[in-house]
């Protein structure tokens, strides 16, 4: 395994600082999107109901119940079975509801934190992500690290990037023949924007591009309108919540919420990826009521980021100064932790979306009465 300090050296060429990453940014990229509407699909990831523990056909059906277009199916965990007979049948399915379906690997990083070898090697497990995306008519197959435990293991996320660029290079081919391209996640601030750049220019941007998660570009000390600003049309999926962030005794604590209850422009951010990436889904990922700390005032914090500048939280910094906490619910006397959680989860999922279609023109489908 390289170490950081090989890994860097041998990216040397790719000069990845403020101008370069503007720069690669700005370029154009080919996609294998379907032709765009004029309006931003809007689409569920699943993730936002996941209380509810429902695997792809009723979140299927929910999806559509929700007059969604698309649904993002983000590991095979969804599946109850990964055969050809299958995935078909729940294309089909999907097709009839005029739900456009993405799906995901996982992480493919063996030395990763939140690698599984359930579905074999990374290289299997990538392999296993394109025929699956390929059946079920996905334009992706979105992959990742981990977490942000990621940047403290060993060699740092240097080394964790190089093994992913290794895997992503092993499949190059076998994407390209099944039309499907690799959408990039920062998961769990295991990565910054400059890093996902990094990552797509080396694999190569013909078929590799990003998985957009503002929540978790916060989570990495970002402002997460920079983010879809600096990866333009590199923008192949997304996952999106609101969020705000406040200052704390270690630096701050930041809290994902229902779009519109947060920080986020969202209607600037809906414009700006329409913008960038014409045809590809807002997907929802809400995700809310659990405050999270972001200590970046410790050393042991910082430990994980040894090439951030401080030129490089100059933008995270003035939106925590417009933050201000928020209550955590509860559940009501006589509701359960889990009925409390599924009830909620839904309900925010559901505001989220009657914002984006009220205030950001989101979803091509008619608004039912």
């Amino acid at each position: 395994m390289s170490t950081m300090k090989n890994t860097m050296h041998r990216r040397d060429s790719l000069k990845l600082g403020a101008a370069s990453v503007t720069a690669l940014a700005a370029t154009g990229s080919p996609r294998t999107h379907a032709a765009p509407s004029a309006k931003i699909p809007l689409g569920l990831d699943a993730h936002s109901v996941r209380g509810m523990r429902w695997k792809a056909p009723r979140l299927l059906d929910y999806a559509a119940e929700q007059n969604a277009d698309a649904l993002l199916l983000n590991g095979p965990h969804y599946f109850e079975r990964l055969d050809d007979a299958y995935l078909t049948n729940l294309r089909q399915a999907a097709d009839a509801k005029n739900i456009r379906l993405y799906t995901g690997a996982g992480s493919i990083c063996e030395n990763g934190t939140g690698y599984s070898n359930k579905n074999g090697t990374p290289e299997e497990t990538l392999a296993l992500g394109i025929r699956v995306a390929s059946i079920l008519g996905s334009p992706v197959t979105t992959c990742r690290i981990g977490s942000i435990k990621d940047r403290y293991t060993d060699g740092g996320i240097e080394a964790r990037m190089e093994e992913a660029i290794n895997v992503l290079k092993a499949l190059r081919s076998q994407a390209r023949d099944a039309n499907v391209k690799f959408a990039f996640e920062n998961h769990a601030a295991d990565l910054r924007t400059e890093e996902v750049l990094t990552i797509i220019q080396e694999v190569g941007p013909d078929v590799c591009g990003s998985m957009l998660d503002p929540g978790n570009a916060l989570w990495a000390m970002e402002d997460p309108m920079r983010q879809i600003q600096t990866l333009g049309s590199r923008v192949l999926c997304t996952s999106v919540r609101d969020y705000t962030v406040w200052e704390s005794e270690n630096g701050a604590t930041f809290q994902w919420t229902a779009i519109g209850d947060g920080l986020m422009d969202a209607p600037a951010f809906a414009k700006q990826l329409a913008a960038n990436s014409p045809g590809v889904p807002l997907f929802v990922e809400s995700i809310s009521n659990s405050a999270r700390p972001l200590p970046f005032l410790t050393q042991e914090h910082m430990a994980g980021y040894p090439n951030l500048r401080a030129s490089g939280m100059v933008d995270f910094l003035k939106l925590l100064r417009r933050g201000k906490p928020i209550e955590l619910e509860r559940p009501p006397a006589g509701m359960d932790q889990k009925t409390f959680d599924q009830q909620h989860q839904k309900a925010e999922l559901e505001k989220s979306f009657a914002y984006l279609r009220q205030h950001c023109d989101v979803g091509v489908k008619p608004t039912r009465a």
